[in-house]
């Protein structure tokens, strides 16, 4: 069978073609009533399967004109909706003359039973003229249905409305109590920023005293005792050098509170003068190496210059310090690609290296990878790199292999 689809809402001729042609039959659509009698001047179809609620001329209307015209009054007409589903709908339904009254969804077996039916319908016990209901009473059934209908859908939409309102309300005390939450959250975390800055100088000027105390002590016992022994001499420099030690980890633990605290200042800068700035800073840290040092142009960034220029001296100090065993020393400085708003930077060295296996531990406070026998720090650097790169909303990570170098990259947002 040819089969016209008409049907307002292009997803539902869609999936009833597709059902139907499923079955072998051939289908044809349109939009609205108005297009359907168009279309069934052009072609020859045998049966009509019309949505009711369609704008220009709905399927009622529709089905009121086809069983007016006497080439098509004996064409099978099925309405198919949703929407009207009331004994007041029916009953116009068939005052206009629809074969069949079907709801929406329903299989295909179901559609083509009712055309099959309307086929076989005996029409000579009918007349196959225009129902006998004049225009005007039809128009008058039709607007007392539309009328329901649009009751119907007004009491829903004021209900609708009243469940906004409601929604809203729970939404504006919900906001309120965030505002609470995040002031109070807000306020304790002001108090632990106090707390953590007297702390810091608790440690600053409370640990640091002794430390010099005992320092100042053991340097005095070695200049002054000439009767100490070989052995009293050597632990009087262990305590000497333990004391320095400490002193380091007490600066380095200050210097890490401090990044945490320091306001951003985020401005447009050049990264490629920030290396050279930190190049300058660690320079010292070359003297008596062989080092060849390779550089990329670097792009704008958006950034804290100062900041970031620590970032840099940790991993160049890094670079130079796990790569003193090489000779010569390779450490190259550039960028690689990566998301459109950003850029990435990286740090390599030709030196020992780590285990890739640990290099999530890399970011850690007093995390290290080699024994401080071995290659002296902290154990602070990477950790106030990470926290400022963080802050930037960049991230950083390495790759590296044992013996076989090591790289080091950050994101930061293009400037």
């Amino acid at each position: 069978m040819n089969i016209l689809i008409i049907d307002d809402i292009p997803v539902n001729r869609r999936l009833l073609r597709a059902t139907l042609e499923a079955e072998g039959h051939s289908v044809s659509e349109a939009a609205d009533g108005l297009e359907g009698l168009q279309a069934l001047q052009g072609e020859s179809v045998d049966a009509v399967i019309s949505d009711v609620l369609m704008p220009t001329m709905d399927g009622f209307r529709f089905c009121h004109e086809i069983r007016k015209n006497s080439e098509l009054r004996e064409l099978p007409l099925i309405l198919y909706t949703s929407t009207y589903n009331s004994p007041t709908d029916r009953q116009l339904a068939e005052s206009v003359g629809a074969d069949a009254y079907i709801l929406k969804p329903a299989p295909a077996a179901t559609l083509l039973e009712a055309i099959q039916s309307a086929q076989r319908r005996d029409r000579t016990s009918t007349p196959a003229a225009a129902p006998a209901m004049e225009p005007a009473e039809v128009l008058e059934r039709y607007n007392a249905v539309l009328v329901r209908k649009l009751e119907s859908r007004n009491t829903d939409l004021q209900e609708a409305l009243g469940s906004l309102h409601e929604a809203h309300d729970q939404i504006l005390e919900l906001n309120r109590n965030l505002e609470t939450r995040v002031a109070q959250r807000t306020a304790a975390l002001d108090a632990a920023n106090r707390e953590l800055e007297a702390f810091s100088f608790s440690v600053s000027h409370d640990l640091r005293a002794p430390l010099r105390h005992i320092s100042g002590f053991a340097d005095l016992l070695l200049a002054t005792e000439t009767s100490m022994t070989d052995d009293g001499r050597e632990l009087s420099r262990r305590i000497v050098d333990a004391t320095r030690r400490m002193h380091e980890l007490i600066e380095a633990l200050l210097e890490f509170a401090r990044v945490g605290r320091a306001p951003l200042q985020l401005v447009d800068i050049a990264l490629e003068q920030v290396v050279s700035e930190a190049l300058e800073a660690v320079a010292p840290e070359t003297r008596g190496r062989n080092i060849e040092w390779v550089r990329s142009p670097l792009p704008i960034v958006r950034g804290d210059a100062t900041l970031l220029r620590q970032v840099l001296v940790n991993l160049l100090s890094n670079a130079i310090k796990y790569s003193r065993t090489r000779n010569p020393a390779v450490i190259e400085i550039g960028q690689r690609a990566g998301r459109a708003d950003e850029v990435v930077t990286f740090v390599k060295d030709n030196g020992v290296g780590f285990d890739p296996k640990c290099a999530g531990e890399l970011f850690g406070v007093f995390k290290r990878l080699h024994g401080a026998d071995a290659f002296e720090g902290t154990g602070i650097g990477l950790a106030n790199a990470h926290r400022i790169i963080t802050r930037h909303g960049g991230s950083i990570w390495a790759d590296a292999a044992v013996d076989g170098g090591a790289t080091f990259y950050f994101s930061l947002l293009r400037g």
